[in-house]
């Protein structure tokens, strides 16, 4: 009779994922981000890849590369603005609940389960952008709503674009580099 261990806290794996995720999101966020017009607005690729990195490692490891890779580019500016770490993070954590349907590791990777994530992501975005971000600004950093609201559908509507396109493409070129769960067969 053997006994099964129980697993408390994060694998190796998730733990290497999270450092690895957290460096590449903050080298994006901080060198490859695009003016929007509205101040400290920018179209980021990091979240494009933070889909990927969520989507294959989960909510935990999805939140915590979010909440690192922009504490990390925000301190880097001189103090993190935690309202927007904070949806940094429930984005990542959210865009993590969809391993379960998407089941990259298998590699297979149907139009249905991309329209899904893709479904998904914008109302990830809506929440954290929109809702998280905006009332963290009023709240704790007593900014006005006018200008925190835009600032936040304005974020919402690049990084849906950003997670569509560049999370997309990275998400359908991972499962085309594996193979698929029925490609080894019994002679």
């Amino acid at each position: 009779m053997s006994e099964q261990r129980k697993k408390s806290g994060l694998s190796v794996r998730a733990v290497v994922a999270t450092g690895i995720g957290a460096a590449v999101f903050f080298i994006l966020m901080k060198y490859i981000a695009i003016p929007t017009g509205v101040p400290n607005t920018n179209v980021n690729v990091a979240e494009g890849w933070l889909a990927l990195i969520a989507g294959l490692f989960g909510p935990v490891v999805g939140f915590l590369v979010g909440i690192i890779g922009h504490t990390l580019t925000d301190a880097t500016y001189g103090a993190p603005w935690w309202s927007w770490v904070l949806a940094d993070g429930v984005f990542g954590l959210l865009l993590g609940l969809s391993k379960r349907f998407l089941d990259l590791q298998g590699g297979d990777l149907t139009a249905k389960k991309l329209i899904q994530f893709n479904v998904w992501q914008i109302v990830a975005n809506v929440v954290s952008w929109v809702v998280i971000a905006p009332i963290g600004d009023i709240l704790i950093y007593k900014q006005p709503a006018n200008k925190v609201f835009l600032q936040g559908i304005v974020a919402a509507i690049v990084n849906i674009l950003s997670v569509a396109i560049i999370g997309s493409i990275l998400i359908v070129a991972y499962v085309k580099s594996r193979p698929k769960k029925s490609s080894l067969r019994s002679e």
